[in-house]
């Protein structure tokens, strides 16, 4: 049986996403109420994937954050010039794999499949699998994206055999240039279709979709938010303030909306800072 160690990429900028992440990691950002690196690690742990000695985190923007918040739960791995990409991020961690395959997710992954249960969302990753071929979790293109493989766009997960990791760079690079795109050439890759639902995050709209999917049609609110206004729809983080009214938002931990003060479609941080989708 092939030994498998986990990979949770979290070291990007997350620039899509500002103002968002000028002072937040996009990894720590919160998806109904948890941040979405905690999602990731759950999903590895669903797998039995646990702890520093089978999972991995690398970090480079605000990595400070992110290594106190992950504390001892997994390996950490700093890039202190800056992100590398998916790959050159996945070749500095080569001495800690040290023979074993990868199984690599972004941090920014919400995936939610109804037809598997919680924490093995991603479980067809390894069904059956060889130890051989690459495989990369995947939907149906979107019409007019020709940047897949096969009519098929990656979903936020993949899995690779140490025989295409051990040559990776600890440099700046992408999985789609040194992993992929080799596996396909050499018929080594296998799309495994995702049947649930897939959102990368990376915009304010993604991002706000994603949180109002895990409030499913109601209010997602943390024990200590406050709700003396009216609240429809939307996800209050710890210390979370409504005064006023929000449909469909996501306040984090402790945003304030004032008596009188109506919010839709919104995103608002404890600063005050408001992202309104349009």
């Amino acid at each position: 049986m092939t030994v498998v160690a986990g990979v949770v990429l979290a070291a990007g900028e997350g620039q899509r996403l500002r103002p968002l992440t000028e002072t937040l990691p996009k990894a720590l950002c919160p998806v109904g109420n948890l941040p979405l690196l905690d999602h990731a690690l759950r999903r590895l742990a669903g797998l039995g994937l646990s702890g520093p000695a089978t999972v991995a985190v690398n970090a480079a923007y605000l990595a400070d954050q992110i290594v106190a918040h992950v504390g001892d739960r997994a390996h950490l791995s700093v890039e202190p010039d800056g992100p590398i990409g998916t790959s050159g991020g996945i070749g500095r961690l080569r001495p800690w794999i040290d023979g074993r395959a990868v199984l690599a997710g972004n941090a920014d992954a919400y995936l939610h499949d109804p037809f598997r249960d919680p924490g093995k969302d991603i479980a067809a990753l390894l069904d059956g699998w060889s130890g051989d071929t690459v495989r990369m979790l995947t939907k149906p293109c979107f019409p007019g994206d020709t940047g897949g493989f096969s009519g098929r766009r990656f979903a936020g997960f993949s899995l690779m055999p140490w025989r295409y990791v051990l040559d990776l760079a600890d440099v700046d690079s992408n999985l789609v240039r040194t992993v992929w795109r080799p596996a396909e050439a050499a018929g080594d890759l296998e799309l495994i279709a995702y049947e649930g639902l897939y959102l990368d995050t990376g915009t304010p709209a993604d991002y706000l979709e994603a949180n109002l999917h895990a409030a499913h049609g109601g209010v997602l609110a943390d024990e200590t938010a406050r709700v003396t206004g009216k609240a429809t729809e939307s996800i209050l983080g710890a210390g979370a303030v409504v005064e006023g009214t929000t449909t469909r938002c996501v306040l984090w931990p402790g945003a304030h909306v004032a008596a009188g003060e109506s919010l839709t479609d919104a995103i608002r941080t404890a600063s005050g800072l408001t992202i309104t989708i349009p």
